[in-house]
């Protein structure tokens, strides 16, 4: 049993997610009657500002990382036999997320086919390897019998929010591991905070490291803590699987029955609990910019997630936003160093760009058919402030507030002031918990359209979401 001392702050935690849940409520109920449904069922996230080195360094080399998946020569053809689905695992640092990366795909390689990625193949940067956490974002695949995967290994690192936010930007579910010694952590709640503004409605639990814990009842804690958390957070907490494991043991090979057969049994949730997003493929091709690299020999190589549409090579595409324009043809299509006939929407793919040079396309700058999306600085946008209990400000704001707005792989500070004739709007103040119309000026052009999702971030921390009504 446990002693008196182990259970109070367990029981303290679960009483403070109970009362961040019923503040929680409230909240979403007045933003849910100012705002259309399908305008804050899927919200965008928002990057920090890149304060230190670290950050700016990861960065980079998130790209070579990225590259190393496109660089080299295509090796056949891509078949979509399977339903194609995005996919990742998010954690506190040192929680052993890589490590179950590394497992999946050799659980999976045994059983399925394919490529067994060990942990030192997927953190790839130096940084990494002397750490022991992830900074960049990895891309690898595996499949099921019933799907086929791409799984973006997300950082789990505070100093990597950059990178962080690009993976999930991306995402169709993901895995939440926890540790079982440690059980939820700061950052547990920050990337359920991320899943659910990129628009992630189900979830799939790994409680790890369950060989180093003796006590059954303190695992259950753990359980009923996460099962909780994901309520408050807008998840189904009482029906989400969680499944308790040892990622390290199924890597090694030991330990079958919490090995193994637990990330079996994990990714046979995911075949059946995680929903196939519905693809649109009908709208104009739109493809956000992740990376760029140049190959020598072929050219430049733009990557990211297709958004929506379709393309086939030969196709004329335009490059849009961050102050520039160009329209080019697109001479090649790859995923996972295989080739495509053609991309769509969910792909993680290379697009190979005529006659443009490395320097003339940057992340952030979208890839789309000509005429299709206006590239602007100004708008007009819903917002929607988070309140204390749901991670934002404490304090409240006036006009020609300035956060950092991030939509998908985009960056840039805004500045958020009034509609033109709101009464006493220099004094006005927006308070937490607020659902208000603003006009946003960045400092530079992105691709907008009415409907984009974005986030507001400020001073390492989410302060809000919002929807554009209107591009200026």
């Amino acid at each position: 049993m446990l002693s008196h001392a182990r259970i109070a702050p367990l029981a303290r935690n679960a009483l403070r997610s109970a009362e961040s849940a019923r503040a929680f409520a409230p909240v979403q109920q007045v933003a849910r009657a100012s705002v259309k449904p399908a305008q804050i069922s899927s919200r965008s996230f928002s990057s920090a500002r890149k304060t230190n080195r670290a950050l700016a360094t990861a960065a980079n080399l998130g790209g070579k990382s990225f590259a190393r998946g496109y660089a080299a020569e295509a090796g056949g053809k891509f078949a979509r036999t399977k339903p194609h689905f995005n996919f990742s695992d998010e954690q506190h640092v040192d929680h052993g997320k890589t490590t179950l990366t590394a497992a999946i795909t050799k659980v999976l390689a045994e059983s399925q086919g394919g490529k067994f990625m060990d942990y030192s193949q997927i953190d790839k940067a130096p940084e990494e390897k002397a750490r022991g956490i992830t900074i960049s974002t990895a891309h690898l695949e595996y499949q099921t019998a019933a799907r086929h995967y791409a799984h973006i290994d997300c950082p789990g690192h505070s100093d990597s929010l950059q990178n962080m936010i690009t993976g999930a930007a991306q995402l169709d579910g993901a895995i939440i591991v926890v540790s079982a010694t440690d059980g939820q952590m700061p950052q547990t709640k920050e990337h359920l905070l991320l899943a659910k503004q990129v628009g992630i409605n189900k979830l799939l639990v790994f409680i790890n490291k369950v060989d180093q814990v003796d006590d059954p009842e303190m695992l259950e804690l753990v359980e009923m803590e996460m099962r909780d958390l994901l309520g408050e957070y807008g998840f189904d907490g009482e029906n989400t699987p969680v499944i308790m494991g040892t990622a390290l043991a199924a890597l090694e090979g030991k330990d079958p029955e919490r090995g193994s057969k637990k990330v079996l049994e994990l990714m046979e949730a995911a075949d059946t609990w995680l929903d196939l997003p519905k693809r649109d493929l009908d709208k104009p091709f739109l493809m956000y910019v992740e990376d760029v690299f140049s190959i020598s020999g072929r050219g430049t190589v733009a990557t990211g997630k297709v958004e929506r549409g379709t393309i086939t090579k030969g196709s004329e595409v335009e490059i849009l936003g961050m102050g520039s324009s160009l329209k080019t043809t697109l001479t090649g299509i790859e995923m996972f160093h295989k080739e495509l006939d053609r991309g769509e929407a969910g792909d993680n793919m290379g697009a190979l760009l005529r006659g443009v040079k490395r320097e003339q396309v940057k992340r952030g700058q979208v890839i789309v058919v000509p005429g299709s999306i206006k590239s602007a600085k100004k708008f007009k946008a819903q917002i929607y402030v988070l309140t204390k209990e749901e991670g934002g400000r404490y304090t409240p704001f006036m006009s020609n507030y300035r956060p950092q707005l991030f939509l998908r792989t985009t960056d840039v500070t805004v500045a958020l002031t009034f509609p033109e004739g709101t009464e006493g709007a220099d004094e006005k103040l927006v308070m937490p918990g607020d659902n208000v119309e603003m006009v946003g000026d960045l400092v530079h052009d992105i691709a907008l359209e009415p409907g984009s999702r974005f986030t507001l971030r400020e001073g390492g921390k989410t302060i809000g979401t919002g929807i554009v009504s209107e591009v200026y």
